[in-house]
């Protein structure tokens, strides 16, 4: 059996350590393991400090993703959350059942329809919620200044073309609703009593 150790050196040309390759695209149809590659590792090291941070609680990356988006829209409903996360009702299930009793997440009857649950983080699933975007923005801020100034629109815009044609719109809106909802919450907050 033949040892295959072939270093991101010999791949590109390069000899500094630490220098990044430039990517050029690969010619139509030519795999890009390189990327796909790249993918894997950035993603691994993107939720390794939240996991580190979950692990000591029992949780996995599906709590960490449940108290992301609880935390994006707060009030949602169970359904829209399966939609977004597209897992299974039994699946999300065993998660929400445990960050309810552990007293990250608040889940309550819906004022006009009581069968609803809708969906907040308490003051607890906040703070470790505030946590893991602290980190990651942390991880982001330093990706984006190490690839140019210009890169973070670059960046979004890649990210949206990596999702299924069919789903950019919805996950853009979905995006901008949370956003414009923070903004109006600060601006809320912001404002002087009287």
């Amino acid at each position: 059996m033949a040892d295959i150790n072939v270093s991101l050196t010999a791949r590109t040309g390069k000899s500094e350590p630490g220098a990044s390759p430039r990517l050029s695209p690969a010619p139509e149809g030519e795999p890009m393991l390189d990327l796909i590659e790249l993918l894997f590792f950035a993603y691994r090291n993107f939720v390794s400090d939240p996991d580190e941070i979950l692990h000591g609680f029992g949780f996995g990356r599906a709590h960490h993703r449940v108290l992301h988006f609880v935390n994006r829209h707060p009030g949602m409903r169970v359904t829209d959350l399966l939609d977004i996360l597209r897992i299974t009702k039994q699946s999300l299930g065993r998660v929400l059942r445990e960050l309810v009793d552990q007293g990250f997440i608040d889940s309550r009857a819906g004022a006009s329809d009581r069968r609803q649950r809708l969906l907040y983080l308490t003051p607890k699933g906040e703070a470790l919620t505030q946590e893991f975007v602290a980190i990651q923005s942390r991880r982001l801020r330093r990706a984006l200044e190490e690839s140019g100034g210009e890169s973070r629109d670059l960046v979004r815009r890649f990210l949206v073309a990596m999702i299924d044609p069919e789903d950019r719109s919805a996950t853009e809106k979905l995006i901008a609703r949370a956003d414009q909802a923070v903004e109006a919450r600060s601006a809320t907050r912001s404002r002087p009593a009287g």
